[in-house]
């Protein structure tokens, strides 16, 4: 069957109580598109105010991913035309704004949410579960923000849940793009519950028959609990020391000086595939990084956004996640050349642009 013209790519149903959204581009990894957007943020709005729907459920079709992450090809497309003068550029502005509306629609949703992240489930795909109330993780669960590596930043309100996850891991995994399994999302907050993928469907049939009564919230919690199992030990726990003392620092060159030192401890092996994994990542993309993480700390998730959106921007105006692109997935060659090419090159000002109002002005939020 060819996905492309006779499956919708996002298909949203009503399942006895929930609403049910299925991400539905299997062969792409249910990569995150600007029409699948479309589709389900007016859903969503319509369902929050339906009494006849108790709850939502978000899940990715196939048996590899959740949600790969957010169409980054399609806007890379726009931007190069634009950059042509072919065009006028719109996907690259308007993918992200719709985007992050998306991303605060889920985290201001009135009822209870459940994202089912069995499998890959990284960038675009993490903004659509880790806002929600209910955040599920499997055993195939593979979750990253990756963004430094193809020159942009952890965006999606990344400087909202990275920069409130415990001690630095938010920090750690904005500049590494590290990769969890399912122990890991527990530990750092991002999975509030772990159910065998073999359970997912039992789960979700029992989530659309059930009773909700008056806290709907309980009721979702409940049936959780019910098939909850433990994810294991998380691999990083046996990190967080290291990355606390290293990744607290007020710069990337601190911080890859304090991870310099780790490499004379106990956790040498650690500390040395970190120094050399921020090494290939784009050095704009990590000091942008770090500023977003340490000013979003202290911001709502609208002022997250709307800073995220400036970024957007200003990314879409520089070299970096063109190249990012190219190297990743154009060319496939995983050789970026990335301008500055060094973290001394990349001046205060270059970073200070990335937050400053485009010209086409600021994201807002009709509602």
């Amino acid at each position: 069957m060819n996905e492309t013209v006779d499956q919708p790519h996002v298909i949203c149903t009503v399942r006895g109580a929930i609403g049910h959204v299925l991400l539905n581009r299997p062969k792409a990894l249910n990569a995150l598109t600007l029409d699948m957007i479309r589709v389900i943020d007016p859903q969503l709005a319509a369902w929050a105010t339906d009494p006849a729907v108790k709850a939502v459920v978000i899940q990715g079709a196939g048996d590899r991913a959740f949600c790969a992450g957010g169409d980054v090809r399609a806007v890379w497309d726009s931007g190069k035309a634009l950059q042509r003068g072919e065009g006028d550029g719109a996907v690259a502005r308007d993918f992200f704004g719709e985007e992050y509306r998306l991303n605060r629609r889920i985290k201001r949703y009135p009822k209870p949410y459940v994202a089912v992240l069995d499998g890959i489930t990284m960038g675009g795909g993490v903004g659509l579960s880790v806002h929600g109330s209910h955040r599920v993780t499997t055993e195939k669960t593979l979750l990253a923000m990756p963004e430094t590596g193809i020159g942009l930043f952890p965006d999606v309100g990344g400087g909202y849940f990275l920069s409130r996850m415990p001690g630095e891991l938010g920090t750690y995994l904005a500049l590494t793009g590290a990769r969890l399994g399912a122990a890991d999302a527990a530990y750092t907050g991002i999975a509030t519950h772990h159910v065998p993928s073999a359970q997912v469907e039992t789960l979700v049939e029992e989530l659309a028959a059930a009773s909700y009564g008056d806290h709907p919230g309980g009721t979702v919690d409940a049936i959780l609990a019910r098939h909850a199992a433990f994810p294991g030990e998380a691999p990083l726990a046996a990190h967080t020391p290291s990355i606390d003392r290293s990744f607290n620092a007020g710069t990337v060159e601190e911080i890859l000086a304090c991870l310099c030192d780790e490499t004379q401890g106990f956790d040498a092996a650690w500390a040395s595939a970190t120094v050399k994994t921020l090494s290939q990542m784009s050095p704009t993309s990590l000091k942008v990084t770090l500023a977003q993480l340490r000013r979003g700390v202290a911001m709502e998730i609208e002022d997250v956004l709307v800073m995220e959106y400036r970024m957007t921007q200003a990314v879409m105006a520089g070299h970096d996640f063109y190249e990012g692109i190219r190297a990743q997935l154009v060319d496939k060659d995983r050789q970026p050349k990335w301008r500055p090419a060094t973290l001394n090159h990349v001046s205060e000002s270059e970073v200070e642009r990335h937050f400053q109002v485009p010209a086409s002005g600021d994201l807002t939020f009709t509602e």
